[in-house]
């Protein structure tokens, strides 16, 4: 690692309607634990993270109470409407703390499966990198592209496709200033890397596993298990 400080945001402010049920997903119980919990266990157990904040909504009754193994707290701030806002509003929570040249390490609050090994990865890969970059797994199955009819449209390559992870890694400065130009031109994104590459910057992808996947809907909740248990036999 460079002699950066590393810090991490997690938006958790969405509510999950794919989902379908009343309990916002990340809050959805999962081997033991919330998912939210099991997402924010290795960034917390992480030596070389100095803190990590949490961005939930400020109407959010399923926070407090919540139990942290291991001692260590993660800090909570409001979060908005978007990702994006979220993200931001974490990183304005670190402004009085945080370095422009420091590294904000974003994770999904939706990501329960994260190993620690691809963390390491992450962090040593990035280190020294001139732009920062992402979690990525190269795309494996045929992808097609739709039109308007719901019919195929086209058959993609996917030689040089990639399915994006979190943790997203960037400089906080960076970081900051993507997002407020969007904010100003009035655009979202629904990644830090989009936010960085709208800068003009191109983010390197850093190979991670299939098994980091995000809980979206609810089958997606027994395969979580099914690599959470794998993972700690």
């Amino acid at each position: 690692m460079s002699a950066a400080r590393v810090w991490a945001v997690v938006p958790a402010a969405g509510v999950g309607r794919r989902m379908g049920g009343a309990i916002p997903k990340q809050y959805l119980p999962l081997a033991g634990r919330c998912v939210l919990a099991w997402a924010l266990a290795p960034l917390l157990a992480h030596p070389c993270i100095e803190a990590v904040v949490v961005a939930v909504g400020r109407d959010d009754s399923w926070w407090d109470g919540l139990p942290w193994p291991g001692g260590r707290v993660p800090e909570r701030t409001d979060g908005g409407a978007e990702r994006c806002h979220s993200v931001h509003g974490g990183l304005v929570a670190l402004a009085a703390r945080a370095a422009r040249e420091d590294w904000v390490l974003v994770h999904d609050a939706a990501r329960p499966c994260l190993r620690a090994a691809d963390l390491d990865r992450l962090l040593d890969s990035l280190a020294d990198d001139p732009v920062g970059g992402l979690l990525a797994v190269p795309v494996h199955d045929t992808l097609k592209r739709a039109d308007a009819a719901g019919r195929v449209e086209a058959t993609l390559d996917r030689r040089q496709l990639w399915h994006a992870q979190t943790p997203q890694m960037f400089r906080y400065g960076v970081l900051r200033e993507a997002l407020e130009t969007l904010f100003a031109r009035g655009e979202l994104v629904t990644d830090e890397a989009g936010a960085i590459e709208a800068l003009g910057l191109r983010p390197r992808l850093v190979e991670g596993r299939a098994d980091n996947l995000k809980i979206t809907r609810p089958e997606d909740l027994a395969l979580a298990e099914f690599f959470l248990r794998g993972a700690a036999a």
